[in-house]
């Protein structure tokens, strides 16, 4: 296996590992959203295309931008819950 290889296989490992604590401290009251997983996907996805710099870069820049969209607009629906209240 080369370095890179290595890193790539860590790095699933650890995003797996975060998956599975967030899926056993969160339980059922929430779930992932659409937006949060696919986010995730192209995170993922940067990370196992990350030999073409620009394909990995790219895939990992729209995972980027959409988790901080998905922040956003559930700050957006967390404030409007609490100003109808």
């Amino acid at each position: 296996m080369t370095p890179q290889q290595i890193y790539v296989a860590v790095a699933i490992a650890a995003a797996a590992l975060i998956l599975a604590l967030i899926a056993l401290f969160v339980g059922k009251s929430r779930k992932v959203k659409a937006l949060t997983g696919l986010a995730l996907a192209f995170v993922l996805a940067g990370l196992l295309f990350g030999e073409s710099r620009v394909v990995g870069y790219g895939l990992l820049g729209v995972g980027v931008l959409l988790a901080v969209i998905d922040l956003v607009l559930t700050l957006r629906d967390r404030a409007q819950d609490r100003s109808c209240s």
